[in-house]
């Protein structure tokens, strides 16, 4: 509302209000006529009456419409309630279009205060939709510049909304800005520690047959490391920057399984252990298959750190809503400490063989989770940690 509607509700509201005061005080003003005529007309009457008893009659013919019967008396100073008036039927030298005025005045001002009551709430409903659609602009990432609406009871909650909106904007830009700085430095550190492992790596290669083997297999064993780590850190650094993107199809879960067990292979036939996968009939779900892969397959390592020589299980089921991957293994589980933060990046829990890093479940979560999944860990109540993989339909 502008200061022009303002200033014309305001106006209706005096009107109003003026008409109902104007129309009480005419209807107060014609009851108390008729009281004073109602008097005048009887001390009239009482008085002629004293004078001149026989002009009872007269009186009464006089006022024959407005009486039923005469009585035999009549004395004192009360000669017209004794023939059945009232004050009301005396309304003075106005007559009775006092009442009519002041009944039509009262009206009018009800029915202007009510109009006048009626386009302000609507105009304040308006405001309040306006405000609103702009806020749910502002969710949107949408909302345009706003632009004041006039001077009214909103302009400063408008204002307000308005500052407050400007300075979430700048927030999630700053914000955005150092995500994305960080995940630039995590890649350039990443890239920078690719350039000596290659050097490192080769170097051993041609040195091998001149030096301790063992010597030269521990080096290599830690490049080996540095170079998962390498790996690592660009695929967060996707991650954290948004770069990552997923090209979906329809895979299937047996199919999934097998490939991850089978890039694990020489790792499982090391550790001694084995893999269970039953084959419970084509499962189709929309993921990447190659990332989906990845997450897998850190989910069946993590598996076989608990339990070296053991066995790592898989099973797969579909409902309406979601398909369902379990990986589980017979050890000990996870520790009840660890927990809370299996997922974080670079925490290595509490039974967690020597080697790790503590990359894989962060990066298998993070795969899952922006393909419309969940990734859960707990404890089976028979031993062993299990890992419940959910990717949804909807």
């Amino acid at each position: 509302m502008n200061s022009r509607k303002n200033i014309a509700i305001t106006s209706g509201f005096v009107l109003a209000i003026g008409l109902i005061v104007a129309a009480a005080t005419a209807w107060l003003v014609s009851c108390h006529d008729s009281r004073l005529s109602f008097a005048l007309v009887n001390r009239i009457c009482s008085e002629v009456i004293e004078q001149e008893p026989k002009a009872q009659r007269v009186i009464a013919a006089a006022l024959k419409e407005y009486t039923e019967g005469l009585p035999d008396d009549l004395s004192g100073e009360d000669v017209l309630p004794a023939l059945g008036y009232r004050a009301s039927d005396f309304p003075g030298f106005s007559g009775g279009h006092t009442g009519f005025l002041a009944a039509a005045g009262l009206l009018a001002g009800l029915s202007l205060f009510f109009f006048t009551l009626l386009y302000r709430n609507r105009a304040e409903n308006r405001r309040i939709r306006a405000l609103t659609g702009y806020l749910e602009q502002v969710n949107d990432g949408k909302a345009p510049i706003l632009s004041a609406s006039g001077e009214d009871d909103f302009s400063r909650l408008e204002d307000e909304i308005y500052k407050t909106v400007t300075f979430l904007y700048q927030t999630r830009d700053r914000a955005v800005q150092a995500k994305k700085d960080f995940a630039e430095n995590l890649s350039n550190i990443a890239h920078q520690i690719r350039t000596p492992i290659t050097a490192a790596s080769l170097a051993i290669q041609r040195r091998k047959q001149d030096f301790d083997g063992k010597a030269l297999d521990q080096v290599e064993k830690q490049l080996s490391r540095l170079t998962y780590l390498e790996e690592s850190l660009l695929l967060l650094s996707r991650l954290d920057a948004g770069t990552l993107v997923f090209q979906k199809e329809q895979t299937d879960v047996f199919t999934l399984l097998v490939l991850a067990a089978d890039n694990l292979q020489e790792l499982f036939w090391n550790l001694g252990t084995s893999v269970e996968i039953p084959e419970q009939g084509e499962m189709p779900i929309l993921a990447d298959r190659d990332w989906t892969m990845e997450a897998i397959m850190n989910l069946m390592k993590n598996c076989m750190e608990h339990d070296p020589g053991g066995c790592v299980h898989c099973s797969y089921a579909q409902n309406p809503l979601y398909t369902q991957i379990l990986i589980w293994d017979e050890g000990d589980g996870f520790a009840g400490e660890d927990m809370p933060h299996l997922f974080e990046r670079f925490y290595r829990g509490k039974n967690v063989r020597e080697g790790g890093i503590g990359i894989g479940l962060s990066m298998a979560k993070e795969i899952v989770e922006r393909q419309n999944g969940t990734l859960r860990a707990q404890n089976r109540p028979e031993g062993g940690a299990l890992f419940e993989i959910r990717f949804y339909c909807h």
